[in-house]
């Protein structure tokens, strides 16, 4: 089961625009280097006054954020996206905020599930409970 990371930024408003020019597209090379750390449905969602909100899913979080931490084409990226953060102590990719989930509709479906539709032929009767 993929773990579900989602995280928190600040862009400094005066460079939104050049924050978006940057990820229109990622440069090749750090495509490939997020993909190989095994993050995978990769977003990021550009808010009013600059807040960023970043998700992915990894089978693995600590290994994929090993993997970027050791990574010279992360290093470099990571050092070039730092002055467009507000309120950042560190590589952007290794201090953002991590946010908590409170809400999975999956999840919560697979348990209703489970509860409220239990097997129908479980309670059918059969010839030895018939009256």
């Amino acid at each position: 089961m993929p773990t579900r990371v989602c995280f928190e930024l600040r862009v400094r408003p005066e460079m939104i625009d050049a924050y978006v020019a940057r990820h229109t597209p990622v440069r090749a090379d750090m495509l490939a280097e997020i993909a190989a750390a095994g993050r995978r449905n990769y977003s990021l969602f550009l808010g009013e006054g600059g807040r960023l909100v970043g998700y992915y899913e990894t089978d693995d979080d600590a290994a994929a954020q090993a993997y970027l931490a050791a990574s010279p084409i992360a290093a470099a990226w990571e050092a070039e996206m730092a002055p467009f953060f507000l309120d950042l102590d560190g590589r952007p990719d290794q201090a953002a905020t991590a946010l908590t989930e409170v809400f999975h509709l999956a999840d919560q479906l697979a348990g209703v599930a489970d509860v409220a539709s239990p097997d129908p032929m479980a309670s059918a009767p059969t010839e030895s409970t018939r009256p």
